[in-house]
């Protein structure tokens, strides 16, 4: 599987400008979160950038960009309709095309020397199937991510198969839904808001959107439906 475009998410309106703000990255260098994101995405191999923002917010992004603001195409959220609604935005630049999915509200901190995104696109390549990262959790922080149950398919690198998504489940809905033999107690495999994806993503989003037009619904239920084979546990965070 070959991925060349990255669609980052940066429409949400209680987190649009979180993106814009100014870090240092672990050079000790100051740029934009988002040139983090896209930097550490351009490390990895890709390419093309899909960046989904509020209407107004392109210049502002544009310059937070930095360097690779000519690899950027921006994707117009007009209202906020959720993530499904979000990521369906980059569809038309995008395509068919495998790609590399980001939230532009997280940054993400590897712990050997190989970024999370590189490793990512690796088990990718390596597995030809889509996949996401999934650290270990604890289970107060389970209402603020989407879950996965599933089991270990061994191998050097731990990947599991995915048997269900739940989005924000309760501790004891996932203590009863969301088993994973041999994760420590009161842990949870959590999306990482790290994903390679292929276009199929994209039908079952349009078919949820079109079962339920109105409802700002995420992703879970779409991963849940594609059945992502293996996952990447990434890093504590």
């Amino acid at each position: 599987m070959k991925v060349r475009h990255a669609l980052i998410t940066a429409a949400n309106p209680r987190q649009r400008t979180l993106p814009l703000q100014t870090l240092s990255d672990r050079d000790g260098i100051a740029r934009s979160a988002l040139e983090i994101v896209l930097r550490e995405a351009a490390g990895a191999g890709i390419e093309e950038f899909v960046v989904v923002v509020c209407p107004g917010d392109e210049a502002a992004y544009a310059v937070a960009a930095g360097d690779l603001r000519d690899r950027v195409q921006f994707a117009i959220q007009a209202e906020p309709l959720g993530y499904r609604d979000a990521v369906l935005q980059g569809r038309h630049i995008v395509g068919d095309h495998p790609f590399l999915h980001l939230v532009g509200d997280h940054l993400h901190l590897s712990d050997t020397t190989v970024s999370c995104a590189r490793q990512l696109l690796e088990i990718a390549a390596a597995e030809q199937a889509p996949v996401s990262s999934v650290p270990p959790t604890r289970e107060s922080q389970l209402t603020s991510f989407g879950a996965i149950g599933g089991k270990l398919v061994g191998g050097d690198t731990p990947l599991y198969e995915i048997e269900a998504v739940l989005e924000k489940p309760t501790p004891t809905v996932a203590e009863q839904e969301l088993l994973v033999p041999g994760m420590r107690a009161g842990f949870y495999l959590c999306f990482f808001g790290l994903h390679v994806l292929d276009s199929e993503i994209f039908s079952l989003l349009d078919e949820q959107r079109a079962a339920a037009p109105s409802a700002p619904l995420g992703l879970s239920a779409a991963l849940h439906t594609l059945g992502l084979p293996p996952t990447l546990p990434g890093p504590e965070n």
